[in-house]
C-alpha cells in the first residue's frame, strides 16, 4: 500500500511543481475522508491540483464555477419534465463526482453554499424528497481568495466545519517558478496524465489507515487542545467536537502516509492549525492560526 501512495505523489508532482506540504495535506484529507479548503490567490495551482488527484485516481471530476446566481440545483441537479415518457426524470448536478472542485464558492450566496452541507457531510443530496447517494469516494475541494471581499459571501461556521483541513498553497519560490518556466513543453500536461491508482485502492487506504493506532495519551492530547479553543479568552467560538474527530483521523492518515501504525504527538502538531484554525472565530481581529499555535506551545505534550 505504502508503493501505492508512493506513485500517487509522484503522479500528481508530475503537473506540480514543488508544493510537497500542501500534496502531503491533501492527501491526508483524502484518506481521512474528508474535505479540503484552499484559501489562496488566483494563479497558484489549486485547480490544476484538484484535475490531477482526479485523474490519478482515475475518477470523475466535475468543477463549479461559484457566482451569486448559482443556484442549488446547479450544484444538486433537479427534477425535469420528460414529454415522451410523461414523467419527471432527474438530471444529475455536477456533485455526482469523485473529485468535486468548488471554486471561489464564497462568491455563492449562502442559499447556495447550503446545497453543500448535505453531501459534504453524509454523502448523499435530497431534492424533492428522493435522497441519493453520490459516487464513492467523494472528495470536496474548495476555494475562496483570502484578500477579495467585494461581492463575496463569508462561509458560515457550519459550512467552515465540514472541512477537514484548510490550507494555502503559497507563492511558489524562485527556485520553483524557475522549474516550471524551464518545462513549459516538457511538463505532463493533466490531460495526459494517467491513472496511478483506482478509486478502490482509494477506498482501501482509507481503510488502513482509519486503522492506524493512536494511544489514550495522544486522545487526551488532542481533547486537550481542542478544548483550550473553547476556554481560551481570544476565542469567541472554539472548535466543535467534529473538530476533535477529524484531528484524531488527519493524524491516523498522516502517520500511515509517513509507513507507520501508529500516531504521534508530531503528527497532532503539524496538522493542528490546518484542522482547528478555520473552526474557530477569535476576538477582537485577532488571527486564529496564531492563536493556535500559542495554544500548542502552552498545552502539555505527553
Amino acid at each position: 500500500m505504502i508503493n501505492k501512495i508512493d506513485r500517487l505523489k509522484e503522479n500528481l508532482a508530475q503537473t506540480i511543481v514543488g508544493k510537497a506540504d500542501a500534496i502531503r495535506l491533501v492527501l491526508v484529507a483524502v484518506l481521512s475522508g474528508g474535505h479540503v479548503l484552499l484559501e489562496d490567490v488566483p494563479g497558484v495551482g489549486k485547480t490544476l491540483l484538484a484535475k490531477s488527484l482526479a485523474r490519478s485516481i482515475h475518477g470523475r471530476f466535475q468543477r463549479i464555477q461559484c457566482t451569486p446566481d448559482l443556484l442549488p440545483t446547479d450544484i444538486t441537479g433537479t427534477n425535469i419534465w420528460n414529454p415522451s415518457s410523461r414523467e419527471f426524470e432527474f438530471l444529475p448536478g455536477p456533485v455526482f463526482a469523485n473529485v468535486l472542485l468548488a471554486d471561489e464558492i464564497n462568491r455563492a450566496t449562502p442559499r447556495t453554499q447550503s446545497a453543500l452541507l448535505e453531501v459534504m457531510e453524509e454523502r448523499q443530496i435530497t431534492v424533492d424528497g428522493v435522497s441519493r447517494t453520490v459516487p464513492t469516494p467523494f472528495f470536496v475541494i474548495a476555494t475562496q481568495n483570502p484578500v477579495e471581499y467585494q461581492g463575496t459571501f463569508p462561509l458560515p461556521e457550519a459550512q467552515m466545519d465540514r472541512f477537514s483541513l484548510s490550507l494555502t498553497l503559497g507563492y511558489p519560490t524562485e527556485a520553483e517558478e524557475l522549474q516550471m518556466l524551464q518545462k513549459l513543453d516538457t511538463r505532463t500536461a493533466v490531460e495526459d496524465l494517467q491513472p496511478c491508482i483506482s478509486l478502490e485502492d482509494v477506498q482501501e487506504l482509507r481503510h488502513l489507515s482509519s486503522r492506524v493506532g493512536v494511544e489514550v495519551a495522544l486522545q487526551k492530547y488532542i481533547l486537550a487542545l481542542v478544548r483550550a479553543t473553547r476556554q481560551d479568552e481570544e476565542i469567541t467560538l472554539g472548535a466543535s467536537p467534529r473538530g476533535t474527530v477529524a484531528l484524531q483521523k488527519a493524524a491516523q492518515a498522516l502517520a500511515f502516509l509517513e509507513g507507520r501504525d501508529y500516531a504521534i504527538p508530531d503528527d497532532v502538531k503539524f496538522l493542528a492549525p490546518h484542522v482547528l484554525a478555520h473552526r474557530i472565530i477569535p476576538s477582537g481581529g485577532r488571527r486564529s492560526k496564531a492563536i493556535v499555535d500559542r495554544l500548542l506551545r502552552s498545552v502539555s505534550i505527553p
